[in-house]
C-alpha cells in the first residue's frame, strides 16, 4: 500500500518535505481489530509537533494521521460491534489498558498506557489501517467523509474543551486562536447556548473575519482588550501570552481552558508576566484537556450531525500531505486540511 510516513525529526521551516512515500505491506488486523480501507484523512497541528520532534513518535517510520475516515475491509475473528462495509472513523485515542481507574471511570485519555493514532500506532496518511473495535465509531449519514475526518480531532476536542469550561447558557465564552477547532467550537457553542455572546481572539486578520462570518459578537487581536469580560475561555494557540491576556480578561469565578498539546518553549518568558492578584485572585481557574475519550468522539459525533456542523475543508491528494503540512505550519488556514487517499 502507498503511505507517507515520519522517517525523522526534523524543522518544517527548513526541510519542505518532512514525509516521504513509501509502499508498506497491508496491515493484518488482530482477533479484534478492524482492517480500514482509508478514504480521507484530516491534517493536524500535532502532526508538526509530531515531525519537529515535541511529541515525536517512538519509531520510525511512522505514518501520521488521526482523522481518519474509510469502510471496514476485513474483521478479525472475534469483532462483534462492526461489519464489513461499514464506515467508521478512528480519532486520536488508539487504544488504552481498558482496566485501569482512569479507563473504568471513562476517561481512558488520562490511562498511562493510552497510545495515540499517527504517533504510538500508524494512522491514515496510507491506504489502509488497523484499529481496535472499541476504538473505532459509526459516522452519521449527515456527513461526507471529506466533513467528517476534521470533526474527529478538531471537533471532537473542542467538544471536549468545551464540556470543561462549565459554561452555562447565557455566560460569555471566549475563543483565543480561530483555528479547526474553534471554527466548530463556535456552532457547538452557538446551538447549545444561544443567549451566549461569543468573543474571538486572534492573530490574523482572516481568521476574525471568518470567525465574524460564523457569528462571533466580536473578533480581535490576541492582545486586544475585549468589550467586556468573559466566562469562560478555551485556548487552542502554542503560546504562553495568550494565557496572561486572557486571565487578565476573564470575569471573576471564571474557567481558562488550554486546548493544546504543548507550548512554545520560546515563548516561556510571557508565563513570568502573571501577577497573583491581577490574573488569578477571585477564584479564577486554568484546567488542560489532555487527548480525548472514547465517549467525547461518539457523542459530539451524534451532536454535530443534530445541529448539524458543516467544517470547511481545503482537500489535497495523499501525495500532497507535505504541501498541507506545509500550509500549515505557514498558517495559510481557513478551517480543517483534509487528504484524498482514495
Amino acid at each position: 500500500m502507498k503511505a507517507m510516513v515520519i522517517n525523522r525529526i526534523c524543522r518544517l521551516d527548513v526541510d519542505k518535505k518532512p514525509l516521504e512515500s513509501m509502499d508498506m505491506p497491508v496491515p493484518v488486523p488482530g482477533e479484534k481489530e478492524l482492517l480500514i480501507k482509508v478514504s480521507v484523512c484530516g491534517v493536524c497541528h500535532t502532526e508538526l509537533d509530531e515531525i519537529e520532534g515535541r511529541t515525536p513518535p517512538p519509531v520510525f517510520p511512522m505514518i501520521p494521521g488521526h482523522q481518519v475516515i474509510g469502510t471496514i475491509a476485513e474483521t478479525g475473528s472475534e469483532v462483534t460491534r462492526f461489519r464489513r462495509g461499514e464506515r467508521v472513523g478512528i480519532a486520536w485515542i488508539h487504544s488504552a489498558c481498558g482496566a485501569c481507574k482512569f479507563c473504568l471511570e471513562g476517561n481512558e485519555n488520562l490511562c498511562d498506557d493510552f497510545e495515540a493514532t499517527g504517533r504510538d500506532a500508524h494512522g491514515g496518511y496510507a491506504e489502509f489501517t488497523t484499529v481496535g473495535e472499541d476504538f473505532a465509531y459509526r459516522i452519521p449519514e449527515a456527513f461526507t467523509d471529506f466533513e467528517a475526518a476534521p470533526l474527529l480531532c478538531a471537533g471532537t476536542i473542542g467538544y471536549r474543551s468545551l464540556r470543561l469550561t462549565g459554561m452555562k447558557d447565557g455566560e460569555i465564552l471566549a475563543l483565543i486562536g480561530f483555528g479547526a477547532s474553534a471554527h466548530l467550537v463556535i456552532q457547538m457553542a452557538q446551538y447549545r447556548y444561544p443567549n451566549s455572546r461569543i468573543l474571538v481572539f486572534a492573530r490574523s486578520a482572516g481568521e476574525r473575519e471568518f470567525a465574524k462570518e460564523l457569528g462571533a459578537y466580536w473578533a480581535g487581536d490576541t492582545s486586544d482588550e475585549p468589550p467586556e469580560k468573559f466566562h469562560r475561555a478555551i485556548d487552542t494557540t502554542p503560546v504562553w501570552g495568550t494565557i496572561v491576556d486572557g486571565l487578565q480578561n476573564m470575569e471573576k469565578g471564571g474557567r481558562f481552558v488550554i486546548n493544546a498539546i504543548r507550548k512554545e518553549e520560546s515563548d516561556k518568558v510571557a508565563l513570568m508576566k502573571i501577577d497573583y492578584p491581577e490574573h488569578l485572585w477571585l477564584e479564577k481557574e486554568i484546567k488542560s484537556v489532555a487527548n480525548v475519550a472514547g465517549q467525547d468522539v461518539q457523542e459530539f459525533l451524534d451532536l454535530a450531525a443534530k445541529i448539524p456542523i458543516k467544517p470547511e475543508v481545503q482537500v489535497y491528494r495523499l501525495e500532497e500531505a507535505n504541501q498541507a503540512l506545509t500550509d500549515l505550519k505557514e498558517k495559510r488556514i481557513r478551517g480543517a486540511k483534509v487528504l484524498k487517499i482514495s
